[in-house]
């Protein structure tokens, strides 16, 4: 741990120098003389008083330096059958298009937009248009339920908002219009105009007086020149679920995001500008913000974006193809999608059709890396499997493998180590550190890093509540963990995913990860379900492999086995279901907390980000056998 140990020292001792060293790597208008403002705590501002435009950062500087050639975004989607490069130079054309609409429509600084969009170019131009005059760009996941919508136009009071006539699912076409008309009439708040991009494939009727077709809005518009703003202005809202029900608006700054970003892709990716660098999420996701759009082009690197999923479309080789088609050095993907991919080809027939020279490491985040998918890509690929850890506040990675720094030691189960930023404290609900090797509660210590969100939109008072409060001083991550005497870290659940079975404090991860060991388990999930005699109990829900013939009570015989073996009779494990499929949201995460209702019979309602309502039938099926 040489070199990241010392790298990791030197911002330990003195952060405000390490970030004033990172902050060179941005063009900035006016280069700031401050870096950290901790004037109003528990508010930290970062480069308070520079001023830069991300979108020059992104795109405009590129082009000035002679790469407006080079390829910024392959889109790829073979749920239309269409393949698309754009260069910077192309790309900057359509942005400064796009801008001039905004402009003409009446968008300035500060103003919010709202992209309601599928994966398709045309998203990444508006978030881009917006951040190059100022405004203040919510992206919407495509296809979300007008109620949900709803409630985020009321929230951020967008003055226009930007879709397209539908997305693609495997199989179907989605019709975003009717969904954009009732979340628009729900709303208390009124848009004032919609932009819709009309997709060749459904062409949607538009209202007259309200709607702008896209190729219309683009016509006869100024050309705008990048938009300086403060470092601390807001470049865009993104909603995440809130325990109450009413979504958070996690706010992102301008400068600090643009100097944390463009450190993490040589630092932790370890991609050079020009390299071909492919996030498979959504741009609806913090992943797909970060690492689709903004990382990758404020680096210079070329972007994939891929409208598809891993298995269908059309079949379990389709990340393979796109690495050997492009190039691609880095694939960044969350676990879930490389199960199916495992589930669908166990023997990895489809790795074998592909030259995958090209990709140097392949990083995982969004749910556990379970150890057992983990070999299954080790052994089958022959690179390093990289799991690393962040959320939606975060921005960017808390804990990774460095590896533009230095590739440490892979230990299955753990994200590795904290980055530079992230000073990593596991407590105990006595907001006391425990020792290593002891499970509590994952937290960082203030000030978090730039990039990092500063507070949520409109609603400060809610930010100190659902993420100081709990241990002052820290941010609270409402993870449970903790660290080995490497400093390795291990994140083995949300922490009211912590069960008490008769006293003891167990995770729900740990056993997954000896559910998921079991050589026809495909996917799984572990859930505390109420006990009247000690309290809770775990429950498992699996996924059998394809091809796989043993009986419900062959497999659930050696699933409790294993678990009596690697955890202990303590966990009193006796309950297992097998299921067809997980429910999820649309970025792959596992709905627990629906599934412990369904399983203790309490009050639960469809969340609005499921991927698929039809699979809780089948979970209540199942649980009912067993209970």
């Amino acid at each position: 741990m040489g070199s990241y140990k010392k790298i990791y020292q030197s911002w330990k001792e003195d952060q405000l120098k390490f970030w004033q060293k990172q902050s060179e790597g941005i063009d900035w208008e006016k280069k700031p003389q401050k870096i950290l403002d901790d004037s109003n705590l528990p508010f930290y501002k970062w480069f308070p008083d520079g001023r830069l435009n991300t979108c020059y950062n992104a795109i405009d500087r590129h082009v000035l330096s002679g790469k407006g050639n080079q390829t910024a975004i392959i889109y790829d989607s073979p749920v239309t059958n269409i393949k698309k490069k754009i260069s910077y130079k192309q790309l900057q054309g359509q942005i400064i298009q796009f801008s001039g609409a905004l402009k003409k429509l009446g968008v300035s600084k500060g103003d919010r937009v709202i992209i309601y969009m599928p994966m398709i170019p045309e998203a990444i131009i508006a978030m881009l248009a917006c951040a190059r005059i100022g405004a203040i760009h919510s992206v919407v996941f495509g296809g979300f339920a007008s109620t949900e919508l709803a409630t985020r136009i009321d929230d951020c009071q967008p003055k226009l908002i930007v879709s397209a006539s539908c997305g693609h699912e495997v199989n179907k076409i989605i019709k975003y219009k009717p969904l954009l008309d009732k979340a628009v009439e729900l709303a208390k708040h009124k848009v004032e105009k919609c932009i819709i991009f009309q997709r060749e494939s459904h062409q949607a009727p538009l209202n007259t007086g309200q709607d702008i077709d896209w190729n219309e809005a683009i016509k006869n518009v100024p050309s705008p020149e990048p938009l300086p703003v403060e470092a601390n202005h807001p470049l865009y809202i993104l909603y995440t679920s809130g325990t109450t029900g009413k979504p958070k608006g996690v706010v992102r700054d301008n400068g600090g995001h643009a100097v944390s970003l463009n450190w993490s892709m040589k630092n932790i990716y370890d991609v050079e500008p020009g390299d071909v660098y492919w996030a498979a999420s959504d741009i609806g996701w913090v992943v797909g913000h970060s690492y689709i759009v903004y990382a990758p082009l404020i680096y210079g690197c070329t972007s994939v974006l891929f409208e598809g999923k891993p298995i269908g479309t059309p079949d379990a080789g389709t990340f393979w193809r796109i690495i050997s088609e492009y190039k691609v050095s880095v694939l960044f993907t969350a676990p879930t999608a490389l199960r199916a991919v495992k589930r669908d080809d166990p023997n990895g027939d489809f790795i074998k059709k592909h030259d995958l020279l090209s990709l140097k490491s392949l990083f995982l985040a969004g749910e556990r890396a379970d150890p057992d998918t983990v070999s299954w890509l080790e052994n089958k690929l022959k690179i390093p499997i990289i799991d690393h850890w962040w959320q939606t506040e975060t921005g960017w990675p808390v804990a990774s493998n460095p590896m533009g720094i230095e590739a440490l030691p892979i230990k299955k189960g753990s994200p590795t180590v904290a980055m530079p930023g992230y000073n990593i404290n596991v407590l105990s609900e006595d907001k006391i550190e425990v020792e290593r090797g002891s499970l509590g509660a994952i937290s960082i210590k203030l000030p978090l890093p730039p990039g990092s969100l500063p507070t949520l939109w409109n609603a400060d008072e809610r930010y100190i509540e659902s993420y100081l409060t709990s241990f002052p001083g820290y941010y609270e991550t409402g993870d449970a963990g903790y660290q080995d005497e490497d400093g390795y870290l291990y994140i083995m659940s949300r922490t009211d995913d912590v069960i008490n079975v008769a006293g003891h404090r167990l995770s729900t991860g740990a056993m997954e990860e000896v559910l998921s060991n079991h050589q026809d388990v495909a996917e799984c999930a572990v859930i505390g379900v109420s006990d009247e005699l000690k309290g809770q109990v775990p429950m498992g829900l699996v996924c059998l492999n394809k091809g796989c013939n043993k009986s419900y009570e062959t497999i659930s015989k050696e699933i409790i086995a294993l678990v009596r073996n690697e955890i202990g009779p303590v966990a009193s494990f006796k309950l297992v279901a097998i299921v067809p499929a997980l429910p999820k949201t649309r970025s792959g995460k596992i709905l627990r907390s629906t599934i412990r209702k369904i399983a203790d019979k309490t009050e639960w309602e469809m969340p609005a980000t499921v991927d698929d309502p039809m699979v809780f039938q089948d979970i209540e099926k199942a649980i009912d056998a067993l209970r």
